[in-house]
């Protein structure tokens, strides 16, 4: 079968063609299938770019929906939710993608040549993974970048969107190319096309790209984490980028009411929320700790201590299961209710529950386990149940 002609490589802004169906190929999994064209102006995923989206129009009107589009051995073939009995060999296909889809990701794919170029020439960092996903664009390097670091970086990415300068595209011969410094992933076979952005990169690729740096409008890093010795980044760019200062925005304000501060102020609102909550922590643990007192004095040495206190953390009911095992020898419990049933820790001083802990769980549809003197979990059950399963077994 023929190559398809990559309209999109020789113009990324252009979002209409007409083409001739190849070859069309039934899916009996999806009731859809598949169909080459002789020339397409769909983008198929690679490179870390998805691939375009939009419709293809038989000549007797009949509108196929495109979902996803790939390329094998130089033929792009477009997957459609249906496949009529016009769409055979020869037929036209008029083609139309998803403009807004695909100027996105231009946008994210531009952005990210400008970023990675400036990581390379700042810091010498090499781009080792790149995917542009559904919210944002995932970066990967290969060394560790200080946060000031990162700041320097977007910035200096933001000016080269400033300058709006040419996305230029070119294909060196043989010759021009080995004369060439340019990032790549991988050895490439055949005829390289190179995407050049004035001050930020020279690069290897086969995607789409804005125009002009204007276009991608921002450059965004949203997070950063260390990562198999390199970085990770978050980044968003145009719409995407805008998009993510209005939520930004949204949760300060909603963030600023709830402090009833301003947004320059709602740092040191926090700070202060922050401390006042260390302080009734500390007053909680205290006034926890004279409960847990209280209640492992009505305890009869020897005999089981079954609590319910609600509202306990993992770490209350911990201390309270301890506390109890010192006033007996008895099994001791402490629960408390929970969203989905009930908290637990059960214990006893020179005793073993891990087998009464496996039939809680079993019995009650419960979660947990621990020591042989003391064991920590949850169950669907409520506490009352709890109890009364615990008092039932023989020990």
């Amino acid at each position: 079968m023929q190559p398809t002609e990559k309209y999109y490589e020789h113009d990324a802004y252009r979002r209409e063609a007409v083409g001739h169906i190849l070859a069309a190929e039934p899916d009996s999994r999806t009731g859809g299938g598949r169909i080459a064209l002789d020339g397409t102006v769909f983008y198929p995923e690679g490179g870390g770019q998805p691939a375009d989206r939009g419709t293809l129009t038989l000549a007797d009107g009949t509108v196929l929906t495109v979902t996803d589009v790939h390329e094998q051995a130089d033929v792009i073939w477009h997957m459609v939710t249906s496949l009529p009995a016009g769409a055979v060999p020869g037929a036209e296909a008029a083609q139309a993608i998803d403009w807004a889809w695909r100027f996105d990701k231009m946008q994210q794919h531009t952005g990210e040549h400008i970023l990675s170029g400036i990581l390379h020439s700042m810091f010498g960092a090499e781009n080792v993974g790149f995917h542009i996903g559904s919210d944002a664009v995932r970066m990967d390097t290969n060394i560790p970048i200080s946060a000031e670091g990162l700041k320097a970086a977007e910035t200096a990415a933001n000016r080269i969107i400033w300058e709006n300068v040419p996305v230029n595209i070119t294909y060196p011969t043989r010759e021009e190319l080995a004369a060439l410094t340019y990032r790549s992933k991988k050895e490439i076979e055949g005829q390289v096309r190179i995407v050049t952005i004035p001050g930020a990169d020279v690069c290897a690729c086969c995607g789409t790209h804005t125009a002009f740096t204007g276009a991608v409008g921002q450059i965004k890093i949203l997070a950063a984490e260390n990562y198999k010795g390199g970085v990770r980044l978050s980044i968003v760019c145009g719409g995407r980028a805008l998009e993510a200062a209005q939520a930004m925005r949204a949760r300060q304000a909603e963030i600023g009411a709830l402090l009833s501060a301003k947004a320059s102020e709602t740092a040191n609102a926090v700070h202060r929320v922050y401390d006042e909550y260390t302080a009734l922590k500390f007053t909680h643990f205290g006034l926890c700790s004279q409960l847990f007192d209280a209640l492992a004095a009505q305890v009869t040495p020897g005999a089981d201590a079954i609590r319910i206190v609600p509202g306990l953390d993992p770490d209350g009911l911990h201390r309270l299961a301890v506390r109890l095992t010192e006033a007996t020898t008895g099994l001791c419990a402490a629960l408390t209710p929970s969203e989905k049933g009930t908290g637990y820790c059960l214990a006893q001083a020179g005793g073993d529950v891990r087998a009464l802990t496996k039939a809680l769980n079993a019995a009650l549809n419960g979660r947990g386990g621990g020591k042989p003197g003391i064991c920590q979990g949850s169950c669907a059950a409520e506490p009352e149940q709890v109890e009364e399963f615990l008092r039932k077994q023989d020990r």
